[in-house]
């Protein structure tokens, strides 16, 4: 039986190798979820075989498909990821119980951690179809036709197939070990016995459903650096701007004070050319809210200055080239240009002084940019 198990759970390990070396996924930080996110409810049917400790020295068979030893199951269970790594769950299961042909009506209740080792090991990634799930917990069973309790440990793997975001198949190995009065109530075979030997050992095999309640993703944290490093290039390009205005707006002081003329167009064409200038607001990867409201100050001086002067403005959205399909990149840019449209609206533009354009995927921003940099739309004043 020993074997057995090694045999199932090196299987287990080799098809999860398989199935995450075909998955090229991104590792990156996903954000914590609030309290209300990432739970879910399962429920499936067992055949379990029991290996009590009264059968010790009677030389019967250990296989677990001996009418003698084997009933069918039902299990049901809560739980909750707290990590795409790391959840909780409280599992019951039984009904009807057999061991050396004594049936009797159970039920197992345990308290289990849960460790998806596709999610530790190689990434989350939200399109993943399979993952492997190693879990180890505890509890208490009750035999309900003799009325006794007894607690018990559980180990075991879930496989689970997802169909959707929502619903996957799941398929179970486990091994739950109680004290043996759970089967047999009132024996005392435990003294001298070996590990095996000295309790009650119910081992199953489970197929079933799991169903995410309410948001069953995660979301990646913004990439803070890069859209640090990007706002402070485009401060660092506007201070130069006014830097060049004042030294501009000097010379013509000085040349008023000469009494010598200078052409005005210059001063005007000048302070077009900085109103002028895009804004970028800026997205996270496959998002369309906005990824840092700070992004909107310099949005809001130019909603101001349109306000002002009735001018027309221009909100280009994109995205960046390296992920998602043509269709899809081009539907993100104009949802995202979409989104800066409301936010002008809600400053107080007119909507019919906006206008849009969707770029799609592009890479605009040079090869030296990070990718995330492309993420954004811009906004400017237009003629």
């Amino acid at each position: 039986m020993r074997k057995l198990l090694f045999v199932l759970a090196f299987a287990g390990i080799s098809v999860a190798s398989m199935a995450q070396n075909a998955d090229a996924t991104e590792k990156y930080s996903v954000a914590t979820n609030s309290f209300w996110s990432n739970w879910f409810i399962q429920a499936g049917a067992q055949y379990s075989a029991v290996y009590s400790a009264q059968e010790h020295g009677f030389g019967f068979t250990k296989n677990p498909l001996k009418s003698f030893r084997s009933n069918p199951q039902a299990s049901i269970a809560l739980g909750k990821w707290f990590t795409p790594g790391l959840g909780l769950r409280v599992k019951a299961s039984g009904i009807w119980g057999k061991a050396l042909e004594h049936s009797y009506k159970y039920w197992n209740a345990q308290g289990q951690a849960l460790f998806n080792l596709s999610n530790m090991i190689c990434g989350y990634n939200p399109d993943r179809i399979y993952n492997l799930v190693p879990f180890i917990g505890g509890g208490i069973g009750r035999n309900c036709s003799d009325n006794v309790y007894a607690m018990g440990l559980s180990v075991g793997i879930l496989n689970q197939f997802y169909l959707s975001k929502k619903v996957a198949v799941n398929l179970e190995l486990g091994w739950n070990r109680m004290e043996n009065d759970l089967v047999f109530p009132g024996s005392q075979v435990n003294e001298g016995k070996r590990f095996w030997d000295s309790h009650a050992n119910i081992l199953y095999a489970e197929v079933g459903l799991t169903y995410n309640l309410g948001k069953a993703t995660w979301n990646k944290t913004p990439d803070v650096d890069a859209i640090k490093a990007l706002s402070q290039s485009q401060i660092d390009a506007l201070n130069a701007q006014l830097a060049d205005e004042k030294a501009e707006i000097d010379r013509l002081k000085n040349m008023l004070a000469n009494q010598k003329p200078a052409p005005a167009p210059a001063v005007t064409k000048s302070i077009k050319e900085f109103i002028t200038t895009p804004v970028s607001v800026f997205f996270n990867i496959s998002k369309t809210d906005v990824a840092n409201p700070k992004d909107l100050v310099n949005v809001k001086a130019l909603a101001k200055y349109a306000k002002e002067n009735n001018s027309n403005i221009l909100v280009t959205g994109y995205a960046d080239n390296s992920t998602g399909t043509p269709a899809i990149n081009q539907k993100l840019s104009e949802n995202r240009a979409n989104q800066v449209v409301e936010e002008l609206v809600k400053m107080g533009v007119s909507r019919d002084k906006i206008s849009t354009a969707a770029k799609g995927g592009v890479k605009e921003l040079g090869v030296e940019s990070p990718v995330s940099f492309d993420r954004r739309a811009t906004v400017q004043i237009v003629e």
